[in-house]
């Protein structure tokens, strides 16, 4: 793994990605904050040394070296799954890549849907914690300890003094935010009725399948770390429709500026 990192990290710095502050991870849907960007270099992953590859084609698969909001700012746009065929250790690996450049603080972004009724498609949650139903750990291998801390403290995964920020900045501009509990599962199926109930007894507020696997890396790297859902549908197992794929990437774009308004004025202040 080690090796794996050191060789992705020099052919990056190689390409100029230099000592960024900020990384960013765009979740399915949500590629407009690319626009937002000043984009010094663009590396595609299928370039990069042992960097998993997008397979979902609403994933672009281009990590973003560039400025953003007076920081240096790398972005994900595009990543990868579990139900992609990817190890845990895969759909991480690009943390620990830009843990290594240099970046201190993380951010997140996913689509999910809300378990939670009181939570509308379109509307923006904070995640204040997770459930981790992938059945399984990002750091559950060999030589992991070489890296960081085995067992990695849990306690609070999502930064409480950003968070409290974000909060803050959604007040100002007036962006409707909910807090919540995000529960992450394998997929690719969406959930069944019962499995909608089940979620909803455990404590989740909101579903997705991405997300958690990249903050447990970023607490093992010691990184501050803050995730944002786009509810694009509504998970009421008592009225449950079928789902439209389409109509779910339309959704996120339809929610994104709020969130690129949280993301941007965040990293003003970091």
């Amino acid at each position: 793994m080690l090796k794996y990192i050191n060789e992705s990290t020099e052919y990056l710095k190689s390409k100029g990605f230099e000592n960024p502050d900020v990384g960013i991870i765009l979740g399915t849907g949500l590629g407009q904050l690319k626009d937002e960007i000043e984009i010094i270099v663009e590396a595609s992953y299928n370039h990069i040394p042992n960097f998993p590859t997008a397979t979902v084609e609403f994933h672009k698969g281009k990590l973003i070296y560039g400025n953003l909001a007076g920081k240096k700012v790398v972005v994900m746009q595009g990543r990868f799954h579990v139900y992609e065929g990817y190890s845990l250790q895969d759909v991480s690996f690009p943390v620990r890549i830009m843990e290594k450049l240099g970046i201190s603080t993380l951010l997140v972004s996913n689509a999910a849907g809300a378990i939670n009724l009181n939570f509308k498609k379109g509307d923006i949650m904070l995640i204040e914690d997770h459930i981790n139903l992938q059945g399984s750990s990002p750091l559950a291998f060999k030589g992991v300890s070489e890296l960081g801390e085995r067992f990695t403290d849990m306690s609070a995964p999502y930064d409480l003094a950003i968070n409290s920020k974000i909060e803050e900045i959604a007040k100002d501009h007036n962006i409707k935010l909910h807090k919540g509990v995000y529960a992450s599962v394998v997929g690719p199926q969406l959930e069944t009725r019962a499995e909608y109930r089940m979620l909803k007894i455990i404590g989740a507020d909101a579903v997705g399948m991405s997300t958690v696997p990249e903050i447990i890396v970023a607490n093992h790297l010691g990184l501050k770390a803050a995730a944002v859902s786009v509810l694009t549908d509504e998970c009421d197992p008592d009225n449950l429709k079928r789902v439209n794929i389409e109509e779910i990437i339309a959704m996120a774009a339809k929610a994104e500026p709020n969130m690129i308004t949280l993301f941007k004025e965040l990293i003003k202040t970091l």
